[in-house]
């Protein structure tokens, strides 16, 4: 299975989302903001980045940016409760799967996560 970053801000969705992974086999890493996502890329090396959009510090979009650089492998797949946000996420079309709509359940992002892993866009734009 794979190795997942994922970068949240908001502990219990982070923690949520962590275990739902998990229950799929896949082996998770996590991060309250972006630049501790950054810092966690630097040290392993992770098969898909899971990313809010909107967190303090450095948010989704910046951190996308930075990971597609120095991972060009690396899946990125975000997700964001706020509508302006993913169209902030456009410009980045070409170094992610796709963005995931907030609030979502449990199934809805089991199958995102397996979707980004597979190369397939997860989401209807």
């Amino acid at each position: 299975m794979a190795k997942i970053l994922i970068t949240e801000d908001e502990s219990a969705l982070r923690t949520f989302v962590a275990r739902a992974l998990r229950l799929d086999g896949h082996e998770t890493c996590e991060a309250g903001d972006g630049a501790e996502g950054l810092e966690r890329l630097a040290e392993e090396k992770f098969d898909l980045l899971l990313s809010d959009i909107r967190m303090p510090v450095m948010d989704g979009i910046e951190l996308a940016h930075q990971a597609a650089a120095r991972h060009p492998q690396m899946k990125i797949l975000l997700m964001t409760g706020y509508a302006e946000q993913r169209e902030r996420a456009d410009d980045l079309a070409a170094k992610i799967v796709d963005v995931v709509q907030k609030p979502f359940a449990l199934p809805e992002i089991r199958k995102a996560v397996a979707r980004a892993l597979a190369g397939e866009s997860c989401c209807a734009a």
